[in-house]
């Protein structure tokens, strides 16, 4: 297991952040290496992002030791969706079947998560997001025809998206846990346009289905001093509270979205008039 930890910064620091620097603090480059599991453990929210990709054989998900557990899911919630080909996740011997694009949430308590690959020559890539938990609630495998599924935005405006919200209120039950995924439709390339922040809650993002040769160019930092990190396929980028999080790619693309803090609304936001912003 890898795990790495990134400490939470203000507005006025990232003012002075190189190209480098803004990196380091916020951008996660490699998340899936074989047969291993790959933890960054963020202080905002106490937020963990992390990769797992069982090749060769069965990984078991193990707490850092910046949880100080005794389990990885002793004090937590997580929530997993497959981006790789499908896989199995054993929780406490009873055992999930997730395909592609497929979510499952695991309530805090349960102590041995196990993740394996159905075919070795083409693994499960388990991409996986973890928050405290101060409450248990039941296990669930989320199917994309069991998300609540809404269409924005519009060719004209290149941001023509479907959002798919997998593990969010109206959804599964869950302390502060929110996840989901949004696919642009061929020809769009913007996504979470117009765009927002929204203080009582963090974010993370993982860009997926980037075609070779292409990027996305992500936004962030407050919606009157932004900035842009270029990222790649299956990177992830942190997005502080007071952060817008958008981006534009130089093809259609899709990510996943997972949110922690305040409360579970997913319409709590504080929308950024394009004119407005720097």
């Amino acid at each position: 297991m890898t795990a790495e930890t990134r400490y939470a910064t203000s507005p006025a620091s990232m003012l002075r952040w190189t190209t480098d620097e803004t990196r380091n603090e916020l951008l996660i480059e490699k998340l899936f290496i074989a047969d291993d599991a790959v933890l960054v453990y963020s202080h905002y929210d106490r937020f963990i992002t992390g990769g797992i990709m069982p090749v060769s054989k069965t990984v078991q998900l193990e707490a850092p030791d910046q949880l100080k557990a005794t389990y990885f899911l002793e004090r937590r919630e997580l929530g997993i969706i497959n981006v790789g080909a499908p896989g199995k996740v054993q929780v406490d011997g009873e055992i999930f079947e997730i395909g592609f694009k497929e979510a499952l949430y695991i309530g805090r308590g349960k102590e041995e998560v196990l993740f394996s690959s159905n075919d070795a020559e083409q693994p499960a890539k388990f991409y996986i997001n973890s928050t405290p938990a101060h409450q248990t609630y039941p296990t669930r495998l989320v199917t994309k025809k069991e998300a609540e599924i809404v269409t924005l935005g519009s060719m004209e405006t290149a941001n023509h998206r479907t959002i798919n919200k997998l593990i969010v209120a109206s959804v599964v039950t869950t302390c502060q846990l929110q996840m989901g995924m949004t696919e642009l439709k061929t020809g769009s390339v913007w996504n979470t346009m117009p765009a927002h922040t929204h203080d009582r809650r963090m974010e993370v993002y993982f860009y997926f289905e980037v075609p070779d040769g292409q990027s996305v160019c992500h936004f962030w930092g407050q919606p009157q001093e932004t900035r842009h990190i270029w990222m790649q396929n299956e990177q992830a980028v942190i997005s502080p509270p007071w952060s817008i999080h958008s981006g534009a790619g130089t093809s259609n693309y899709t990510f996943i979205w997972g949110m922690a803090g305040e409360n579970l609304d997913y319409g709590d936001m504080d929308v950024c008039a394009v004119p407005d912003l720097r």
